[in-house]
Parts: structure tokens; C-alpha cells; sequence
């Protein structure tokens, strides 16, 4: 036991100084990826669990291109302060600059989700899904369609799908405990 709990603390040390080291391209390709979801699945310790996310989205923001990372910016800072049309414009210039780059795909999707373009939304999301399997972000994303559009089944699905990868997110098993309870209420 105490050495799995070692090679666990190892594993997080190493996690943590790969991505200490100097900027290479980066985005969902990057093989630093990997040791961070196993990270994700086999930690206990919340603050590693922190660490590991962040520096997961750190990796899928960065495109390891400056004019599309500062498109990313750009997109980023009109989303939030609810320019959804420009953010979507944005958006829209980096997916078809960079269409490998999954994270483009998926702040449109974000964009279009907050736009009420459900669609639109789910088009960019399974795009996104196409070129990163993991991508929590998205597939998180989905589960909100689904609560929106009232398939209370499908958004259980997708928030599971979202813990599998993720066990340690807290919006995710907020949901799926929410959603078993009134699933449960109707008898499913």
C-alpha cells in the first residue's frame, strides 16, 4: 500500500515538472496528456486532482501557434463579457485556420451553447469529441444540452461519461446525483 501511495506521489511529481518545462507546441496531441488523465483516475488527493485539470486545460488552450492563441484570447474575453456574435466570429476564424485544434471547436461550442444555438452547439461538440475523446469540457457540455432540452436520461449519460475520465468533478457529480434522484422519482 505504501508503495502504490509512493509511486502515486512519484507520478504527480513528475506530472508536475513536465509541465514546469519550457513552452513546445501544445494541444490535445500533447503527450504530457496522458500522464495527467492517469493522474486524474488515481489520485486521492484533491490538490493534485486541482493541478492535473488545470494544467490539462492549460494544454488544450495552447495551440502552439501565437496568431491562433491570441484568436483564443480574443474569443476567450468577447465570450465573457457575452459578445457571443464576435466570439462566435472568432471562434469560427480559428476552427478554420486550425481544424485540428479541438479546443477552437469547443469554445465555439461554448459560444453557441450560451448563444441557445443547441445545434449549432452539438455539431461543434462532436467535434471537438472527434479529435479529443476526453475532453471533459465538452461532454460536460453535452450533459447541459440535454438539461435544457428536458432529456434528463441523456444529460445522466453524459455527466457519467464526464466522472469515468474525471473522477474528481464536483459539477459533474453534482449532477449526476441531482439527476439519479429525480430519475429515480419517476420510477426510470
Amino acid at each position: 500500500m505504501a508503495t502504490k501511495r509512493w509511486r502515486l506521489a512519484a507520478l504527480s511529481g513528475v506530472v508536475l515538472l513536465a509541465l514546469a518545462a519550457a513552452v513546445t507546441r501544445a494541444d490535445q496531441s500533447d503527450a504530457r496528456l496522458d500522464d495527467l488523465f492517469a493522474l486524474l483516475q488515481s489520485t486521492a488527493d484533491r490538490g493534485a486532482a486541482v493541478a492535473a485539470e488545470q494544467a490539462i486545460w492549460r494544454i488544450w488552450l495552447n495551440s502552439g501557434r501565437e496568431d491562433i492563441d491570441a484568436l483564443m484570447e480574443e474569443g476567450i474575453l468577447a465570450m465573457s463579457d457575452r459578445r457571443l456574435d464576435e466570439a462566435i466570429s472568432i471562434f469560427t476564424r480559428i476552427t478554420e485556420r486550425a481544424p485540428g485544434f479541438a479546443e477552437g471547436w469547443n469554445k465555439r461550442a461554448t459560444a453557441y451553447y450560451l448563444n441557445e444555438d443547441d445545434v449549432s452547439s452539438v455539431e461543434d461538440i462532436r467535434r471537438t469529441l472527434a479529435l479529443e475523446p476526453r475532453h471533459f469540457g465538452a461532454i460536460s457540455g453535452m450533459g447541459l444540452i440535454f438539461l435544457r432540452r428536458g432529456d434528463d436520461a441523456g444529460a445522466l449519460d453524459a455527466f457519467e461519461a464526464v466522472l469515468a475520465i474525471h473522477p474528481h468533478d464536483h459539477g459533474a457529480r453534482a449532477q449526476v446525483e441531482s439527476l439519479r434522484e429525480r430519475l429515480g422519482e419517476r420510477g426510470a
